[in-house]
């Protein structure tokens, strides 16, 4: 690895990365002080959590009192006695809510009803950014009274850097655009930075993948992936997503340590808490009518933490341990308080989070644009050895090593992210999806596929016969995008009024179906989404009016979109010539949340 070089700034900085995971959260930072080289350094104490040395996680959960104010975070939200006091006093516990600003997209109709079925719901009349902002609030609440106490004259550190803050949010690979814009909103709500364009650029994001390939840098890739230059496949298995990226070594200007991906990342929602919620599922049928139904939220809490990360052997009976010595019931094999399962069960409600990651990684292999040889395994899940001596026993075959960094996997995102911010190790990126805009052509009277949409057939105000619906492509899928290079396509609007160009909206599609040059927005439609709609004033703009072959005047607008797609944020703008001169838009990119 190259060593990190020295900080070059005239004054001192802090970075925060947050890591909001579906179940866990942690917190990394950097400070950089002019000449000195960067260290990362994780938060290990938290609110409530003091007893436990070096925890770097706390739980993702949030008490909400009657009125809506946040009353208990994290390890607060878990302490002895508190879920009396919330029963009593009516507070209401939102948990899971990351995966409520997962993508529609993200995946097919039966799992996304068993993820809305499965995930608590929202507290009423709070929408998931406001959740967020709340836990984000809360996280660099934890990070200041780390730093306060545990660095020589830390409230004067504080004191010198909380006002210019920089922070890096993680999210899973299948997060987009509209994700990370609610993202943003949860920043300004929650605090972090102000709503303005010098605020909004102390903000960066990393995906999950990309951020546990930069700790995976730092704490020992296998050599044959630093020195050899064969691919790895970081697969990252959280407690909600199981994010699964390729990468390979590259030389660059000389740098010795410069990543690119190789393959379109993945995004899977076969995280730990899936294992619990197939358990739950199991319980749910085992113990229906007995006298421990009226338990079975209490034994799914149980299992999830201590017999699922405690599970090695599928081949050894499993216990609950849940109730007292007075709880008996053999037809239901619960003795002394502790419900008996075979392991071959507990293995079964593994074995879709194992398929999913095997799967994954060999699909990596298959598009991945160079040899991959190596997997390394990290995040909480991957704690779990059951989990890793399965994938490894199903790899093996398939010639592909599997490795697990020997330090505290569970802190790899938070820790990459600051590493991505201070290393940036990876150059180029690769499309997940095919990027374009549908457009009219020329009609084509012998072109059959013309013939048999004439309902999509008219003319332009120039006179001349085209057809619409049609889908351009700008950028293909499976394509490696470095982060400077530029997608642009020319396109053009016609209108009888020149008011009609002053505030212009251009949207931006993507493709993921499996068709490799989709063409026609009625073929495969299901699977044509819209990105994003570039929103643009061209009010300033001197269009001069044309005459049409009928004698009719209208306006054309010439222009071009700009997409870059080599950044971990998608950027889109539009580009026109005046006077010989290309402009550039500034453009506001707007995305559908709803």
């Amino acid at each position: 690895m190259t060593p990190r070089t020295p900080y070059r700034g005239f004054r001192r900085k802090l970075i925060l990365a947050l890591d909001v995971g579906t179940t866990y959260s942690g917190i990394s930072y950097a400070v950089l002080d002019p000449g000195q080289v960067p260290e990362i350094k994780p938060v290990t104490r938290f609110p409530a959590h003091e007893h436990i040395s070096g925890a770097s996680k706390i739980p993702t959960i949030i008490y909400y009192d009657r009125e809506g104010q946040v009353r208990a975070v994290g390890a607060e939200a878990t302490k002895e006695g508190i879920f009396e006091t919330a029963e009593d006093e009516g507070w209401v516990k939102a948990e899971w809510f990351k995966l409520h600003l997962r993508p529609v997209n993200a995946t097919n109709d039966t799992q996304q009803q068993v993820i809305t079925q499965e995930i608590p719901p929202l507290p009423v009349g709070r929408a998931v950014t406001q959740v967020v902002a709340d836990f984000l609030a809360y996280l660099v609440y934890c990070a200041e009274d780390y730093i306060k106490d545990t660095h020589a004259n830390g409230p004067d550190l504080w004191a010198s850097v909380c006002g210019d803050m920089d922070f890096v949010l993680s999210h899973p690979n299948g997060w987009e655009g509209a994700q990370q814009a609610q993202m943003r909103r949860a920043a300004v709500i929650g605090g972090l930075i102000p709503d303005t364009q010098v605020g909004q650029s102390r903000l960066s994001f990393v995906t999950e993948g990309e951020a546990s390939l930069h700790f995976s840098i730092q704490n020992g890739l296998p050599e044959a992936v630093t020195k050899k230059g064969d691919g790895v496949v970081v697969v990252d298995a959280g407690g909600g997503t199981i994010d699964i990226s390729a990468y390979g070594r590259t030389k660059n200007g000389g740098r010795e340590t410069t990543f690119e991906e190789i393959a379109p990342p993945q995004c899977h929602f076969h995280g730990s808490v899936f294992v619990t919620i197939h358990a739950g599922v199991y319980l749910e049928n085992f113990l229906k009518e007995s006298a421990f139904q009226d338990d079975i939220e209490h034994i799914q809490r149980c299992f999830d933490k201590t017999t699922k990360p405690r599970f090695r052997n599928s081949s050894e009976q499993q216990f609950i341990k849940f109730g007292s010595t007075r709880d008996n019931d053999p037809s239901c094999n619960i003795r002394f308080g502790q419900l008996k399962l075979e392991g071959s069960e507990v293995a079964s409600f593994f074995e879709p989070s194992v398929r999913c990651i095997v799967n994954g990684v060999l699909e990596q292999r298959r598009q991945a644009h160079r040899p991959v040889t190596h997997v390394v395994l990290v995040g909480g899940f991957a704690a779990s050895d059951w989990l890793f001596a399965r994938v490894l026993e199903a790899l093996r075959p398939h010639g592909m090593l599997v490795v697990r960094p020997e330090n505290h996997v569970n802190k790899a995102v938070s820790d990459g992210a600051i590493s991505f911010y201070l290393d940036h190790f990876v150059n180029s990126r690769v499309s997940k999806l095919t990027y374009g805009n549908f457009c009219h052509i020329p009609f084509v009277e012998t072109d059959p596929e013309h013939r048999s949409r004439m309902n999509q057939v008219f003319t332009s105000l120039s006179g001349h016969r085209r057809i619409s619906d049609v889908f351009d492509i700008i950028l293909p899928k499976n394509v490696q995008v470095s982060e400077l290079k530029e997608f642009r396509k020319p396109y053009f609007r016609e209108s009888e009024r020149r008011i009609d160009f002053q505030k212009a909206t251009f949207v931006v599609w993507g493709y993921r179906g499996a068709i490799e040059k989709p063409r026609w927005r009625d073929v495969d439609a299901p699977f044509f989404t819209e990105i994003c709609t570039i929103e643009v004033d061209l009010s300033a703009l001197t269009l001069q009016p044309m005459r049409s072959e009928r004698g009719m005047i209208f306006f054309r607008l010439d222009y071009e979109i700009v997409l870059l797609f080599g950044l971990t944020e998608f950027k889109a703008l539009i580009a026109y010539r005046e006077n010989g001169v290309e402009k550039r838009s500034q453009a506001k990119i707007l995305y559908d949340n709803s």
